[in-house]
């Protein structure tokens, strides 16, 4: 039976962030060896990671990352908003945008993916276990160009890369570098303020454009206006409504007077070179999930053996 040391699980603390008597248990487990203490922790936090599984986790943090012509956009969730504040986390998102760079767009490929010696999913169990919060990887989106530049913006940031809205936008062009990033992150602003659907009208989901003709053909069948007059009625509105939401027709934040093609044309000087932009990406924390809601005092309550 090998001699278990302060050292010894002093070593294994700084490697793994767990408590001293978890670390003592595991080199005891593992007759000392230290490596082989760090996978029995990791099984245990995966363990643990487990019990917390069912938890709704709908905060955390929006990763971006933009390398050469190649750009990725991860969201990371968590459980509170505590949690993006946490170092460790903060880390965690950043590898995992990291790895997708390579890995792809599939969450499953990039949990398999390895960082060093371990699997970015065994990395996640490894921060729940420490934190103590249920986490998961949800989604990943990548762009990239030809000849130009993925430019890139994060809105409420707490960190280089990392926030609650994360956009990277794609424009191929032959011109200047320096001036298509400025040009791509004026654009990537616009992007997380306007929220649009699609770059244009082909882009925009057929059912989403079927849904909004019956929506106008209703309303103006219930005002009484005969069916040749309500046709064109409701392709007038169309174009309205491709304005609010393709893009290319939305008005530029930056300069209202005109959309985001024809700011994109008069930049064209600047860089030096025709700009097209050919796509972008944005995601908002915790879209599209449903947040459990709770009453918190009667959750105290409970604890406290009264409920």
């Amino acid at each position: 039976m090998a001699t278990i040391t302060s050292a010894m699980v002093k070593e294994l603390r700084e490697k793994t962030g767990a408590g001293m008597m978890d670390c003592k248990t595991a080199l005891t487990e593992t007759n000392g060896e230290i490596d082989a203490a760090v996978d029995w922790l990791r099984k245990k936090g995966l363990s643990k990671a487990a019990k917390k599984a069912g938890r709704i986790a709908a905060e955390g943090l929006i990763g971006v990352v933009v390398k050469a012509t190649k750009g990725v956009v991860v969201e990371v969730n968590s459980e509170t908003d505590f949690v993006a504040r946490n170092d460790l986390f903060q880390g965690l998102v950043k590898m995992t945008a990291q790895v997708a760079l390579d890995a792809g767009t599939d969450v499953e490929k990039i949990k398999a993916a390895k960082v060093g010696s371990i699997t970015v999913a065994a990395a996640i169990a490894d921060t729940i276990a420490k934190i103590g919060e249920n986490m998961t990887l949800r989604r990943a989106a990548t762009l990239s160009v030809g000849k130009g530049a993925i430019a890139s913006y994060v809105h409420n940031s707490v960190t280089d890369g990392l926030g609650k809205i994360g956009v990277i936008v794609a424009l191929e062009s032959a011109g200047k570098a320096d001036e298509l990033v400025a040009l791509g992150r004026m654009v990537a602003m616009h992007v997380a303020a306007a929220s649009p659907q699609a770059l244009d009208a082909a882009g925009l989901d057929a059912a989403t454009v079927a849904r909004e003709k019956g929506v106008l053909a209703d309303k103006f069948k219930a005002q009484g206006k005969p069916a040749n007059v309500i046709d064109k009625i409701v392709e007038s509105g169309l174009k309205t409504f491709y304005k609010e939401v393709c893009l290319l027709e939305q008005a530029y934040i930056h300069d209202p007077g005109k959309n985001v093609a024809q700011a994109l044309k008069e930049s064209e000087g600047k860089v030096g070179a025709p700009v097209k932009l050919t796509g972008f990406v944005r995601y908002a924390l915790g879209e599209g999930i449903e947040k459990q809601e709770s009453d918190f005092a009667a959750e105290v309550a409970a604890a406290a053996g009264q409920g």
